[in-house]
C-alpha cells in the first residue's frame, strides 16, 4: 500500500513539475509549433522577457528562463520564430540577466502551460 502511494506520488510530482518547466525546441516549420513567437526590438514591446539558461535544470517554471533543447522530444514546448509580430502568439525580448526575465503580459502565460 505504502509503495503504491509513493509511486503515484512520484508520478504526480514528475508530471506536474515538467508541465511548468520552460524547455523549448525551435522547429523549422510553423505547423510543427505549439507556440509562435516573435522577437521584438525593444523590451517594452514584449509580452515575455526571456533569459536563455545554459543548463536544463536552470529552466524556469514559466517565468521566462528558457533552455533550448537539442531534440524536440526533450522539450515541453516547440516554438517557431515568425517573421512578423502579427503572426505571433507571444512576443519576446531576450534579456542579458536572469533577474530581468518574466512576463509583462500575464494574459499570455497560458501558451507555456
Amino acid at each position: 500500500m505504502k509503495k503504491k502511494f509513493l509511486i503515484l506520488l512520484f508520478l504526480f510530482l514528475l508530471t506536474t513539475t515538467s508541465l511548468h518547466a520552460t524547455k523549448v525546441y525551435s522547429v523549422q516549420y510553423a505547423n510543427q509549433a505549439d507556440v509562435k513567437v516573435f522577437v521584438v526590438e525593444y523590451e517594452n514591446q514584449a509580452d515575455l522577457k526571456v533569459y536563455k539558461v545554459q543548463y536544463s535544470n536552470q529552466a524556469g517554471k514559466n517565468d521566462g528562463k528558457w533552455f533550448f533543447t537539442q531534440y524536440a522530444n526533450q522539450a515541453q514546448k516547440k516554438i517557431y520564430f515568425v517573421q512578423y509580430a502579427n503572426q505571433a502568439d507571444v512576443k519576446i525580448y531576450f534579456v542579458k540577466y536572469s533577474n530581468q526575465a518574466g512576463w509583462r503580459d500575464k494574459s499570455k502565460m497560458h501558451y507555456f502551460f
